[in-house]
């Protein structure tokens, strides 16, 4: 454990906290209140704090096994609330989609007079007018069919530099997430700013751009004292909120960055590792892409003609999803699920990664099966409660099109131009597939492959 961590399990359980939070703690609640959903049993003052893990989807999905799909804990006074399967998911997300479509904000921003968090969609806790004219906007100028038509040739032309750098350092292990982030910065840089942002190499004038992410993603990961005390809030006591204003006031299109490559770049990593890992579905998909495209130029009119590839996708969202627990929620109003309550201002989860590995909803759920998707009507449009990688209701991913877009193209041109092989003769079995959060799920050790032009292409 790091000294912040230790500084804060000190802080938590020092006598002086007792003392300030006790007639808070023991305030009576109504009796007329419908009771809270299931949970393990909070400690005083700190709540459930040491039932968190470091992967918390993990250790939630481990206590919905004990407690049911509906479940509360608490993080100091703070309530959350978490949803662990399809029918839950379906209640939060589009029965009870208006009451609990807040957004959980550290009350760091929501305490402070707007400023430049008001001009985010990550960071805004309310939908305000301001809120859906930004949404409106990237829908409308990004990620709209309109939008996406005009820039596919810059879409394939992007993922074709990718494949010339590639090819260049031909017998190399190349960290193959850190090239598909730079494609993805510079797909996003071309849409927004006409401009490349980065070379393959992480350098350019959107470098500060990586930097602030790589933070960012740090800051978003760290709990925060005064969202578990409100009492707290007037003081920055870890000085979260300056160094979060610090980097979205300088850089004011981070978090559309950060929600526009970390995932694709992670999804094209777990993709082409779940590959490597199984050789004779490598084997499918290359014939299926050798099949229908001619030359080594994919472009996007080609993926309707490669369903196995985008089943093998699909279920790579399934067992990797970018968001394992989506982005939390909050409740704007008290509402009752499945005879719960469910109080105002409480933070809302709902756990995919448990839904997605939930043995009465798929066969055989921890093997990587894309047949599973072949032929089915399952797709990852927020339609679908027990298949939700880019969420659904009016919080969901507005950049899903343009995400299994860059994913799908990348994927297909790697698997036409080169043979991919492991350094040092690598066991594919031995991929090492533990995952680690920050702003997505990642694996935690990076993928590195030796990538060889194929015979076919290699003039």
């Amino acid at each position: 454990m790091n000294l912040e961590g230790e500084l804060m399990i000190i802080f938590l359980v020092s006598w002086p906290l007792l003392f300030l939070f006790y007639r808070m703690i023991t305030k009576p609640t109504s009796s007329k209140n419908l009771p809270l959903p299931p949970g393990p049993y909070p400690w005083p003052i700190i709540g459930n704090f040491f039932h968190f893990g470091k992967n918390l989807h993990h250790r939630l999905a481990e206590m919905a096994q004990v407690h049911g799909p509906l479940m509360s804990l608490h993080l100091g006074q703070q309530i959350l609330i978490i949803g662990s399967s399809p029918i839950v998911a379906s209640e939060i997300l589009k029965t009870h989609d208006h009451a609990l479509s807040g957004r959980a904000v550290s009350r760091l921003l929501q305490n402070r007079e707007p400023t430049a968090h008001n001009m985010n969609l990550v960071f805004t806790s309310e939908s305000t007018d301001v809120w859906r004219m930004l949404r409106n906007i990237y829908k409308s100028e990004l990620f709209s069919r309109k939008a996406l038509e005009s820039y596919t040739e810059m879409r394939e032309n992007k993922v074709m530099e990718m494949m010339k750098y590639l090819g260049s350092k031909e017998g190399e292990a190349i960290p193959i997430k850190q090239v598909a982030f730079a494609t993805s910065v510079n797909i996003l840089g071309n849409a927004t700013l006409s401009i490349d942002l980065v070379d393959f190499e992480g350098n350019g004038i959107g470098a500060n751009i990586i930097d602030s992410l790589r933070r960012l993603a740090v800051l978003a990961a760290t709990p925060q004292l005064v969202d578990m005390y409100p009492i707290l809030s007037r003081w920055d006591l870890q000085g979260w909120y300056k160094q979060v204003m610090h980097i979205i006031q300088a850089d004011l299109g981070t978090e559309l960055f950060a929600a526009g490559t970390e995932t694709t770049s992670a999804s094209t990593e777990w993709l082409m590792a779940e590959l490597l890992r199984n050789k004779e579905l490598m084997q499918k998909v290359r014939d299926e892409v050798t099949k229908n495209i001619d030359g080594n130029v994919v472009k996007e009119s080609d993926l309707v003609g490669l369903p196995f590839l985008e089943a093998c996708f699909k279920e790579t969202l399934r067992l990797h999803p970018a968001g394992p627990l989506l982005l939390p929620h909050r409740a704007k109003e008290a509402c009752e699920i499945m005879g719960y309550t469910i109080p105002k201002d409480s933070q809302i989860m709902v756990n995919v990664w448990a839904i997605n590995r939930d043995p009465n909803i798929w066969d055989d759920p921890l093997s990587f099966k894309p047949e599973r998707f072949v032929g089915s009507k399952l797709s990852y449009k927020g339609n679908d409660f027990e298949f939700l990688p880019f969420g659904s209701g009016r919080k969901m991913c507005p950049g899903e099109a343009m995400a299994s877009k860059i994913v799908l193209l990348t994927v297909a041109a790697l698997i036409l131009n080169f043979d991919w092989i492991l350094p040092d003769d690598k066991n594919p079995n031995e991929i090492d597939m533990e995952e680690e959060m920050d702003i997505a799920m990642h694996k935690k050790q990076p993928l590195r492959v030796i990538l060889k032009y194929r015979k076919q292409v290699e003039n």
